[in-house]
């Protein structure tokens, strides 16, 4: 069989990171058409099963902070351990996080399935339709999240190896069955039934389900002897270095993305003063906002393997030719973004809601999140190649610092004649500081740091 493995620390850097990214890239822009067509079907039956969508999937989005741990953990300490020729060591990190993995997402199904109830009064939902909504989506997605958080660890798992097709072709088949499955179950098209919120979060389980056997396939089929996945024995007792190491990077990455969501959680929680309404523009605007973070997102999974890799090898050269090459190509893409949410967003609001005060609604936040899409993709994408050098906790005490001070800002701007308006504007300014600053670090850092930090792996 063909090796799907590329060498990271060789060649063209531009033909590498454009091998390595294009796949990913492709699977971003597939999840951002599902996320959009997603909301678009649920959007048919009101903005109060938009609004509890919203709220079941918050819970979801929160528990991925311990898979976030273990793909970042495995994935970095895979990619460096790859770069240096160690290939048994890269089989133990990838071994301890999948491990770990199964582990993190049985206790969050024990939780979720528990605590339904009380998890969900912390939103303060006066409207029954809506309460009932996030309770069946959070049930069904959170008790099978199994499902979705192996996928995710493995994708990052292949890329570190540097295969980002074979999680393309996953991604791909997955997600158009769940675009497929949408409008037949939530709507109940010729012999479905109308299933509504029920069908939406089964189709979604559906998909990752499709995603994950197709990931575990690639791993049967590639006999290659670069194919490290292959190599792994998930009922064996992992070696404890592998799993204090796949902690010591994913760790940093877990408590920035939960802090981040409680964060949100806090957020939606004001919004939430302002109607269901309210919450349905903060739930599909940010679906509609991963036109952006999700290519910065493919970016920073590109780089983040693409570091690691030239790291353990010591060739900082590449490591800066490669951020640069990256900057510039995402930045053009998201300026385009930035035009379409400032100058068109109408024609993008009536896409989702059918309400008119929604829509004024839904054209506030395009308008006003719009002018962060530059940098906050900046900040996402610099994030993936900081995490590639090990320097996960940097970027964890950054984000968070940052991201903490949306929650008195919103207060404070929310309070004024802004309201409601005050809450996005507090997201964009955020946004916009942490874009700057993690531009600013990545550059300090390799003109004073990376250097001697690279040099001392002699």
């Amino acid at each position: 069989m063909k090796n799907k493995q590329l060498n990271l620390t060789s060649g063209p850097i531009l033909r590498t990171l454009a091998e390595l990214a294009l796949p990913i890239m492709a699977s971003s822009f597939l999840s951002t058409a599902y996320n959009i067509t997603d909301m678009a079907w649920i959007g048919m039956l009101g903005s109060k099963a938009v609004a509890g969508v919203g709220v079941g999937g918050m819970y979801v989005w929160l528990s991925q902070g311990f898979s976030s741990l273990t793909r970042m953990g495995g994935q970095v300490n895979m990619a460096q351990s790859l770069g240096k020729g160690d290939r048994k060591s890269a089989a133990g990190f990838a071994q301890a996080a999948l491990q770990l993995t199964i582990l993190f997402a049985l206790f969050v199904t024990v939780v979720s399935m528990v605590f339904t109830g009380p998890l969900l009064k912390f939103f303060t939902l006066t409207d029954a339709e809506t309460y009932n909504s996030a309770r069946i989506y959070m049930r069904i997605t959170c008790g099978l999240i199994l499902f979705s958080f192996l996928s995710q660890v493995l994708t990052g798992l292949f890329t570190a190896q540097g295969d980002s097709k074979t999680p393309l072709k996953a991604n791909f088949f997955g997600l158009v069955l769940n675009m497929i499955l949408d409008p037949l179950l939530v709507l109940g098209v010729g012999p479905f039934p109308r299933l509504e919120v029920v069908g939406a979060a089964a189709a979604t389980v559906t998909a990752q389900i499709v995603v994950l056997l197709i990931l575990i396939t690639g791993i049967i089929r590639d006999h290659g002897d670069s194919n490290v996945l292959r190599k792994i024995q998930l009922l064996s007792r992992p070696e404890l270095s592998y799993v204090k190491g796949v902690f010591r990077i994913g760790i940093p990455t877990a408590l920035q993305g939960s802090i981040y969501c409680i964060i949100s959680m806090i957020l939606t929680r004001m919004v939430s003063s302002f109607g269901a309404g309210a919450i349905a523009v903060q739930r599909v605007g940010g679906q509609i906002e991963s036109l952006s973070w999700n290519t910065a997102d493919g970016f920073g999974s590109a780089l983040n393997a693409f570091m690691g890799q030239n790291y353990g090898a010591r060739k900082v050269d590449r490591i800066k030719q490669g951020y640069s090459i990256s900057l510039r190509l995402l930045v053009c893409w998201t300026a385009l973004i930035t035009i379409a949410f400032v100058f068109f967003p109408r024609y993008i609001s009536v896409l989702f809601f059918h309400e008119e005060e929604v829509v004024r609604l839904s054209i506030d936040y395009l308008r006003i999140i719009g002018f962060s899409e530059i940098l906050l993709s900046v900040e996402m994408m610099t994030v993936g190649a900081l995490s590639g050098l090990g320097r996960t906790q940097l970027c964890s005490v950054i984000s968070i610092s940052l991201t903490v001070m949306r929650i008195p800002l919103a207060l404070i701007l929310s309070g004024t004649s802004l309201g409601l308006n005050g809450i996005w504007w507090a997201l964009t300014l955020s946004s916009v500081a942490k874009g700057i600053i993690f531009y600013i670090t990545f550059q300090y850092i390799c003109r004073h740091s990376l250097l001697k930090a690279a040099g001392s792996k002699n």
